[in-house]
């Protein structure tokens, strides 16, 4: 029989609790101030305006997902819908000069993504689970489909452009250069994330979790998880729409892209690689999948490849997604038993790093032979050119792919033993269930 003794981890202050709670939104804010003092070129500005309205995407996607436990495959028809109608919205007030600034569209967007969710949601809600993912594909390729049909609102191929500087002054701002638009995303998205996070810690934002996790039970204490499901359903159009209206603003068009399986597949990606579980996985995810879209669109043709690799290693390696990964290491951080850890981490992503790169050579090197055969063989990956005619390309994929599963598989063996020893302490200490 063991004589260790558990100890209980002490209890958090809650003024303490709550000046963290509240000094991470105000880092928050400052972080969204600065980033065009730190980053000032074209690119970076466009580049944070896109992230921004992603991460709008993303949270509203994350209501239906992480906390409702609605799987959607269509969730893009209110972010597009909410693109359109703002379009319009921009033309009317230019045309009609009316007293309507900019920074009020994105509401406009929003409404029409929750016009459009009440108008589909009670239906799509009634069921969950498979039911309500095939329901959700169908009207979203319908309504897509029809964006080439009806013309007179959705513009055909070509879409709806408007002019943005042509709306009332707000403030003397034209909104014409970008600094200014990524000032307005980043207002809008400080704004929709407070709400969004808001929405969580009410009581019907609990509700979604139960119905999430129970649904049997909601409706036993009394509740209807049918309505529950309905009104998440139309929070989350609402905030798609804003990022719909967001996007159309920034790019100054909006088109049938915007409603398309693409778009809802990019934000699926985005909030399961971020981890729907957590408020924060979104965001995360929502940052990683803009970079990676900017990068590797430019780096390879096949980038849409690596996008799927990506997701199918997350779900078999970390379902939790990017945040799960980081939450996992919190009782260790509290502990104080997560140093002990990091060196096993560094000896294990020298290998890994080397398996991955011999895996992208190998991708690299098939896609060169067969795609783009008719093209230069030169490669250049990690800024060193590869001859993927030569044998001894081949042989460095190789080396570097199996050699490198070899070693890692070993390392991350001892790096298991290393997380046991300092997990098993926090566990002593209380800090981990």
């Amino acid at each position: 029989m063991s004589n260790a003794t558990t100890t209980i981890a002490p209890p958090r202050s809650i003024g303490a609790d709550r000046l963290r709670f509240y000094g991470m939104w105000v880092v928050a804010a400052l972080i969204l101030l600065l980033l065009p003092r730190l980053f000032s070129s074209s690119g970076s500005l466009t580049a944070f305006s896109l992230v921004g309205i992603s991460i709008i995407f993303a949270l509203s996607y994350n209501i239906l997902f992480g906390q409702t436990g609605l799987l959607s495959f269509g969730h893009a028809v209110y972010y597009g819908m909410g693109a359109f109608l703002a379009v319009h919205s921009m033309n009317v007030i230019a045309g009609s000069k009316l007293p309507i600034p900019l920074p009020v569209v994105p509401l406009i967007g929003g409404f029409a993504g929750l016009m459009l969710a009440i108008v589909l949601g009670w239906v799509s809600t009634r069921r969950a689970g498979t039911v309500f993912a095939m329901i959700s594909l169908g009207v979203g390729e319908l309504i897509a489909s029809s964006a080439l049909i009806l013309r007179s609102f959705f513009g055909g191929e070509a879409g709806v452009d408007a002019n943005r500087t042509k709306l009332f002054k707000f403030f003397d701002l034209s909104f014409g250069p970008q600094i200014q638009i990524y000032y307005l995303i980043a207002a809008w998205l400080f704004i929709a994330a407070a709400l969004m996070y808001g929405l969580t810690r009410t009581p019907f934002g609990r509700m979604c979790n139960a119905v999430r996790d129970n649904p049997e039970r909601v409706q036993f204490v009394g509740y209807d998880p049918h309505v529950i499901r309905y009104l998440a359903f139309c929070f989350s159009g609402f905030f798609a729409g804003i990022a719909g209206a967001l996007a159309a603003i920034n790019f100054e068009i909006a088109n049938s892209a915007y409603l398309g399986a693409a778009q809802s597949g990019v934000v699926l990606f985005a909030t399961f690689i971020g981890g729907a579980g957590f408020f924060i996985g979104p965001i995360l995810g929502a940052i990683v999948v803009t970079y990676l879209q900017l990068e590797l669109s430019d780096l390879t043709s096949v980038w849409q490849l690596y996008f799927g690799l990506i997701f199918i290693g997350m779900v078999m390696f970390a379902p939790g997604g990017i945040a799960g990964l980081l939450m996992k290491h919190r009782p260790l951080l509290r502990a104080g038993t997560l140093g002990s850890v990091i060196p096993s981490y560094l000896v294990a992503l020298i290998p890994t790093l080397a398996m991955v790169a011999g895996f992208v050579l190998a991708i690299e090197i098939i896609v060169r032979h067969t795609v783009m055969a008719n093209e230069s063989p030169i490669v250049n990956l990690f800024r060193v050119p590869f001859d993927t005619s030569k044998a001894l390309t081949w042989i460095i994929a190789a080396v570097l792919l199996f050699g490198g599963y070899l070693v890692s598989r070993w390392t991350w063996m001892r790096m298991a033993h290393a997380w046991d020893r300092a997990a098993s302490i926090a566990r002593d200490k209380g800090y981990m269930a």
